[in-house]
């Protein structure tokens, strides 16, 4: 695969508005991706990942989709013409479907393309098109400068899906916290209000409210224990407290 970040020009201030924290944090979890792709072998990529009834292949097709959709996002930020992130959800499920399972060579042409895609389109994006307002693949209007941050969501949380090695404790430090925001807000009405105390990676502790303020039900852990736990990617065995069922991730 030949996927370059964009960090080849010389560095300038960027206008206000654009997101380079998240964009820069995009380009370095791709180069993670990459690298565990690349070792992948053909048996491998038919192997199980840790989302039920989804090969390695599946998690490395939707992230090649993902991009588009949000390659999506991005044109309709810069033109001003709606461009859904999907068609459809059942389009998206069989384009997954189908993708998965291509040689593996394919796959990850598919990838690097959709990746390059995706880098082409944030670089290209002119600073005022970032404060347009769009829809995200859940439905919630957002401006566009939040879809890098999406981006890097999706990339992390199915780097940890590949079961190739990455977990939630290879996050990096700085985006622990916008991580753990993002999880909480998933559970807004959906669960009775629950007191999450985590143990960060600076050695820090903080405390979310799971649904509201904090109450008098909490649980405890560390940040990589809490996120898998939050992202359904675990069933909170080793966190401390009264750990009750979550719904789906959504």
């Amino acid at each position: 695969m030949t996927y370059t970040p964009s960090t080849q020009h010389t560095p300038v201030p960027s206008p206000r508005g654009v997101p380079d924290r998240h964009l820069n944090a995009v380009r370095q979890a791709t180069d993670v991706l990459y690298e565990v792709v690349e070792e992948l072998d053909e048996a491998a990529v038919r192997g199980a990942s840790l989302l039920p009834g989804w090969t390695r292949g599946h998690v490395v097709t939707h992230l090649a989709r993902n991009a588009d959709a949000l390659v999506n996002l991005l044109t309709w930020a810069r033109t001003g013409v709606e461009h859904q992130a999907y068609t459809s959800r059942a389009d998206r499920d069989a384009d997954i479907e189908e993708g998965s399972r291509r040689l593996l060579q394919v796959i990850k042409a598919d990838l690097d393309s959709a990746c390059q895609r995706f880098e082409t389109a944030c670089r290209e994006l002119p600073a005022h098109s970032w404060r347009s307002e769009v829809t995200a693949p859940k439905g919630a209007v957002i401006p566009a400068s939040t879809v890098p941050f999406l981006r890097l969501r999706e990339v992390w949380i199915h780097l940890v899906d590949l079961n190739a090695g990455v977990t939630f404790a290879d996050l990096p430090a700085e985006f622990v916290v916008d991580f753990l925001d993002d999880a909480v807000q998933q559970f807004e009405g959906r669960v009775e209000p629950l007191a999450v105390e985590v143990a960060l990676p600076d050695g820090t502790q903080r405390i979310w409210g799971l649904n509201g303020p904090a109450s008098r039900s909490s649980v405890s852990g560390s940040a990589s224990a809490v996120l898998a736990w939050l992202t359904g990617r675990s069933d909170g065995a080793d966190l401390r407290g009264e750990v009750p069922e979550l719904p789906d991730w959504v």
